[in-house]
């Protein structure tokens, strides 16, 4: 057995090991106050890096997809024209409205997709025409329409979308219906794929079709094909394997709570995880309610805090272990090993370098 993991077993307190000292975060955009300008975004949720390199985010309370030029600063609004509601399909993405877009997906094609909690849709906007359009969803919350279109089908507050490793399906993370459902993008056909619609308690190792999940809120693939799924009420982490399609204990106790730090993932407490993000061997979590962002290390299962106090605030920075966040959501990793979150309530983008090696 691992030392660390044993003295854990052994209920010994041990040091986080996480090596801060070589890392500062900063803010990428936002000014602490909600706004809409090149310097100022109001609630961001979901983040992604899109085809061209630019970081694209969902500028929850301006009801908009921006683009954010990572070398100029200037930002673009993709999709949305500011007004809360569902119209637009067929025209121009930013004359659209939407309503509350929790996170985005591109494609291999270059499309973006759009989760609109409050709509209860996925909608598309087409690369190069810019034109949007519902992908899945009828607008009424529900559920139905398994076997057949998704544009037929009910959804009932999506939260998070997700493409599988071979660029088959798009995954929907159908929360309010306890369900993750798929799309195929041939056929556009869709499908539950997990859960049963029941808000109880997921066995480790279970298969994934007919487990109940207890509000699925966000996926994040690995280098294998292996998804980590986060549920939000059963503040837990599942990997969902590739292979066989079982559901494997990652984090959390189920229990709410903020505790663990240093000792394995498992046995540690987390509250309302809505962000994941895999780099390097290692899971980012965003632990929404308690205002931190965690890393579990996958080869040990070992957590960490990783960014934030635990304390609801904003900064200072550029010390992560001191700065204060306030509910983040969104979390990625790109390519060049930089941590971006979306600090929500603290209306701002937050940055990290972590190039491989840094946390160990």
């Amino acid at each position: 057995m691992n030392r660390r993991v044993l003295l854990q077993t052994l209920g010994v307190l041990l040091v986080p090991s996480v090596n801060l000292r070589r890392v500062a975060v900063s803010t990428l955009i936002g000014t602490g106050v909600p706004g809409y300008s090149d310097s100022q975004v109001a609630n961001p949720y979901g983040l992604a890096i899109g085809p061209d390199g630019a970081l694209y985010f969902c500028d929850l309370d301006n009801q908009r997809i921006r683009r954010l030029d990572l070398t100029t600063r200037r930002t673009t609004t993709i999709a949305g024209n500011g007004r809360r509601g569902y119209a637009g399909d067929g025209g121009a993405a930013s004359d659209a409205a939407l309503n509350m877009p929790h996170e985005i997906q591109f494609d291999a094609q270059g499309h973006l997709y759009i989760a609109e909690r409050d709509n209860h849709v996925v909608r598309r906007v087409e690369a190069g025409t810019g034109t949007i359009a519902t992908f899945a969803g009828t607008g009424t919350p529900g559920f139905s329409g398994d076997g057949g279109p998704a544009s037929a089908a009910q959804l009932r507050g999506p939260h998070s979308i997700a493409l599988d490793p071979g660029g088959r399906f798009l995954l929907i993370c159908d929360i309010g219906n306890h369900r993750i459902r798929r799309v195929e993008f041939t056929t556009r056909r869709i499908e539950t794929w997990g859960g049963t619609g029941d808000a109880a308690a997921t066995a480790d190792g279970a298969p994934l079709a007919g487990s109940p999940l207890n509000g699925p809120r966000t996926l994040a693939c690995d280098a294998n094909g292996d998804f980590y799924l986060a549920l939000r009420e059963g503040n837990a982490i599942y990997r969902i394997d590739a292979r066989t399609n079982t559901l494997h204990h990652v984090a959390g106790t189920g229990e709410q709570g903020y505790s663990g730090d240093g000792g394995l993932a498992r046995l540690a407490r987390i509250n309302g995880p809505k962000g994941l993000a895999w780099s390097h061997g290692a899971l980012f979590v965003a632990d929404t309610e308690n205002h931190v962002i965690r890393r579990i290390d996958l080869k040990t299962g070992v957590l960490d805090t990783v960014l934030g106090t635990g304390q609801r605030g904003d900064g200072p920075e550029p010390d992560p272990r001191r700065c204060a966040l306030n509910r983040p959501h969104g979390v990625i990793v790109d390519a060049k090993g930089t941590l971006y979150v979306g600090d929500s309530e603290a209306h701002r983008i937050r940055v990290v370098p972590v190039t491989e090696g840094v946390f160990e």
